[in-house]
């Protein structure tokens, strides 16, 4: 056995494949990229043995082994090519023992490709409840491969799991013939092909012939020598791939006959179907739907409130024992001014991003998401998207990056393009900081009918803002882009079930170190790029500007003179030289230089754009308040034309509305060229997002001051 053999985890979508995953690997994952392709894949380790360890890999979930989308693709490209860096050693097939008759569909296809399997026999709880009882020892019989009972969401009968993989590894056991053979069918057919290609297996040979123009590892001559076999033989490849699935669920029918005992009623509801007849209703569908985003949003004030408190005290108090401990100098300076003010001012969203992932985790878990795709996907198809639409626009409330790459289980071009394009208008992670501190500043924290919480709807209304905004994008470009391709949704429900806290905390864990450490490493980087720039300025412009104030402002404290040539010698640096330049384009929409250095700053990462904010007033304030967070440095800040506050709820919603618009996210852009692999649709996306932003808060602003 080879050190480190490789184990493909394939399935229906919602089998419990990725809760098969997560219990082999655990924190062993990591994610990359498929060998030849730009699609994410899960892989992760396994000790198989004492001295063995295994690479798992979880592959996208499919129905068949004909693919219908981009990332079903992957599957044929793997399975159907034994060179392939990632064609696995064993194939465990993970079958939803409730559906079994759909679920052996995509089993008997991959054992009949040649690939030793095992299968693993899966949700036996849920079959349970519906009064099925499942012959295990019979069905591996039956189909002439190790069949193994699991409990993928509790990680039960892993051990077993195990020890049929290995001897799978060292053994391998293939059924005695195809399940399907298509030489039964077409023999010429599958002789010419097997010749010319030099195959040896009849079902390896038929997906050549049916799939020649969709796979990856097959080049132009090759194509084009299969056409020359469909066309000399005048094969019909739908009409084949039609009968082939009708014969195969005919005799999958005699398999589940045998095999399962069904106790069950004819046509008594489980549970889940009962549910569903409200969650899904015309009606009470969107209402529950609703009132559950409701508490989502109320839940991520109310929670984090406490810990962001401790955390925003935490970093002040720990900035102000630095300046006083530590010597003076510029290095104490970029420590507390740059780097700490910078990273400060993301650690204090951890709570919030934590409880809003752990809540979306919730919702994934129990099964409720998949019924809000559903519901969604009637308003969907008004807007010209496609129901599978619904995934990445709610996936682009986390991040917009995966969101984008999640596309790929959508059929049609132009759905897909659409898709892509508005996805980035979902408020995703990194916006939140922008949003809680703002709304913190000008919503008062009040409750209304003792229930619902100011800052709460406030923050709803930023996300309801974002996917109406999508759905109108959507329409639009529905009408500028013309094709006569329909595109389709399916999806299977998956039964309601509890949540698994192990799973649920890996997902906020995950989350949260990826938008600390993404982010942490962005903002430390600018941190200290604009702490040099607002601590230098050219030539002696910083020193001309603390002389002038010292000579006009003798009487003042010695406290307000150390503010005043804090702020002075700030506007005179590099960073407020380029802050007045870009000004006037900005004026009209409320916002200052050093607002605009936060928002060119945050080009690279939304979330920069706070962490910029804390570095710019550390710099620009004296020396009397080192214990003030960055909230309350924004809150105490003047308008020097006017006198008054600063951030007023006019510039503070002008800010908002332009966050919630804006495609300022660098990585977001990077995927999509390349998902649609030109760099076209990025400047598209760029250019009407912008415009969408400056004359959407431009208009606030104006409205509302």
């Amino acid at each position: 056995m080879k050190s480190s053999p490789i184990i493909a985890l394939v399935g229906n979508p919602n089998a419990g494949k990725s809760s098969l995953f997560n219990q082999l690997t655990g924190l062993r994952q990591k994610t990359g990229n498929f060998p030849g392709v730009t699609m994410d894949k899960k892989s992760g380790l396994w000790p198989i043995d004492t001295q063995n360890t295994a690479t798992v890999i979880d592959l996208p979930g499919v129905y068949s082994i004909y693919p219908k989308s981009l990332d079903e693709q992957i599957v044929t490209d793997i399975l159907a090519n034994p060179s392939h860096p990632d064609y696995p050693d064993v194939a465990v097939v993970v079958i939803d023992a409730a559906n079994l008759h759909r679920n052996l569909l995509l089993f008997t296809q991959i054992t009949d490709l040649g690939v030793p399997t095992v299968l693993a026999l899966n949700m036996l709880d849920v079959a349970q409840q519906q009064t099925k009882a499942i012959n295990s020892v019979r069905l591996a019989m039956r189909l002439g491969v190790p069949v193994v009972r699991i409990n993928a969401r509790k990680g039960e009968g892993l051990d077993l799991l195990k020890k049929a993989v290995l001897d799978q590894i060292q053994e391998p056991v293939l059924p005695g013939k195809l399940f399907f053979d298509p030489v039964d069918e077409v023999p010429e057919v599958i002789a010419d092909t097997k010749t010319q290609y030099h195959l040896d297996n009849n079902y390896l040979a038929l997906q050549y012939i049916i799939q020649h123009d969709g796979v990856s590892f097959l080049n132009r001559q090759q194509q084009m020598g299969l056409d020359t076999i469909i066309e000399s033989h005048q094969f019909n490849v739908t009409t084949f791939q039609a009968n082939e699935t009708i014969t195969r669920y005919k005799r999958i029918a005699a398999i589940v006959t045998e095999v399962v005992t069904d106790k069950r009623p004819i046509n008594q509801p489980t549970w889940s179907q009962k549910l569903d007849r409200v969650l899904l209703h015309p009606v009470w569908g969107y209402a529950i739907f609703g009132f559950i985003l409701l508490l989502l949003f109320q839940a991520i004030f109310a929670w984090a409130q406490p810990f962001m408190d401790a955390i925003d005290t935490g970093v002040a108090w720990l900035n102000g024992q630095l300046k006083t401990s530590l010597p003076p100098g510029p290095l104490t300076d970029l420590l507390t001014d740059g780097i700490l003010a910078g990273i400060g001012g993301i650690l204090v969203f951890i709570p919030q991003i934590a409880f809003l992932f752990f809540l979306i985790a919730l919702l994934e878990e129990s099964g409720y998401m998949s019924r809000v795709m559903v519901i969604m996907d009637r308003i969907m198809r008004k807007f010209g998207l496609n129901g599978r639409s619904v995934v990445p626009l709610i996936s682009g409330v986390a991040c917009a990056v995966p969101a984008i790459m999640a596309t790929r289980s959508i059929g049609t071009r132009r759905d897909r393009l659409i898709t892509i394009l508005v996805t980035p208008l979902m408020s995703c992670s990194a916006r939140l900081p922008i949003y809680t501190i703002l709304i913190a500043l000008v919503v008062p924290n009040q409750r209304v009918l003792g229930v619902f919480n100011l800052q709460g709807l406030a923050l709803m209304s930023l996300y309801l803002l974002g996917l109406v905004s999508a759905l109108v994008a959507a329409y639009v470009l529905k009408i500028l882009l013309k094709t006569k391709e329909r595109g389709y949704f399916i999806m299977e429900l998956p039964t309601f079930k509890l949540p698994r806290w192990n799973h649920v905390g890996l997902t906020v864990w995950e989350s949260v170190r990826s938008f600390v450490w993404e982010a942490g490493r962005v903002i430390l980087a600018i941190s200290i790029v604009l702490w040099v720039l607002a601590s230098y300025g050219p030539g002696d412009s910083m020193e001309q500007a603390e002389k002038l104030v010292k000579q006009q402002n003798s009487t003042l404290s010695s406290d307000a003179l150390q503010n005043r040539i804090a702020s002075e010698r700030l506007e005179a640096s590099y960073a407020g030289n380029f802050g007045h330049f870009i000004e006037p384009v900005i004026r009209p929409l409320g916002y200052d230089w050093k607002i605009g250095i936060a928002l060119l700053s945050s080009f690279a990462a939304r979330e920069v754009f706070v962490g910029t904010m804390s570095t710019i007033y550390s710099i620009g304030d004296g020396g009397d308040d080192e214990g003030v967070t960055i909230r309350e440095r924004l809150r105490q800040e003047k308008n020097p034309e006017t006198g008054g506050v600063m951030y007023t709820p006019a510039l503070a919603w002008s800010l908002l509305v332009f966050y919630v618009f804006a495609m300022m996210c660098m990585s977001t852009l990077a995927a999509t060229q390349r998902e649609t692999k030109s760099w076209k649709w990025p400047a598209v996306q760029l250019t009407y997002m912008m415009v969408l932003a400056y004359v959407a808060a431009f208009a606030t602003y104006q409205l509302m001051k």
